[in-house]
Order: C-alpha cells, then sequence, then structure tokens
C-alpha cells in the first residue's frame, strides 16, 4: 500500500471553484484508476483556505499511474493559478 497527502492551500477567491474540481478529480482517480482504492478530500472551517486530500493507492507504480493520467493533467493544469501552496507527503506501508 502507498499512502499520500496532501495540503493544498488556496487563494481565497478560488476556494469553492477548487473544492468542487477536486470533487470530480477524486471521482475520476476511483472510478478510471484500479490501482487508486480511497481519495478522500477534506475541508475545516478552521481553515477555510486548505484542503487536505488523503489518498491510497496499491503501491507506487499505481501513484505513478495516477501522476501520468489524463484527468490528474488535467486537474492540475487547471487548479494550478488557484493555488498559493502545495505539500505532499507519502508513506509506504511495511506490515
Amino acid at each position: 500500500m502507498y499512502c499520500v497527502a496532501v495540503t493544498f492551500r488556496l487563494h481565497a477567491e478560488n476556494f469553492s471553484a477548487f473544492e468542487k474540481r477536486v470533487v470530480q478529480q477524486a471521482r475520476d482517480s476511483l472510478e478510471k484508476e484500479p490501482g487508486c482504492s480511497v481519495f478522500d478530500v477534506w475541508t475545516d472551517a478552521e481553515r477555510p483556505n486548505e484542503v487536505f486530500l488523503y489518498e491510497i493507492y496499491d503501491d507506487r507504480a499505481a501513484f505513478d499511474a495516477h501522476l501520468a493520467s489524463k484527468h490528474f493533467k488535467s486537474f492540475d493544469a487547471e487548479v494550478a493559478d488557484w493555488v498559493a501552496d502545495k505539500k505532499v507527503l507519502t508513506w509506504s506501508a511495511k506490515a
């Protein structure tokens, strides 16, 4: 298993559009990628311009396939100007 956690800090005026778009990205990943088993989108009122993604893939190769997918590339290009900062952390399961 391969876990990916992404925190986006957004420009305030783009939060709603980003939130809608990232929910579609989550659906696309789950529907189109057999190696993606979890793609959760989280927000919190105490951090109004942040979105947290929690993703689980079968392995690193499945995540690499995600990054190479047409729907990810489209999402990434569309939201690039909406994002003020992005932090990506990954973990591999040992058990």
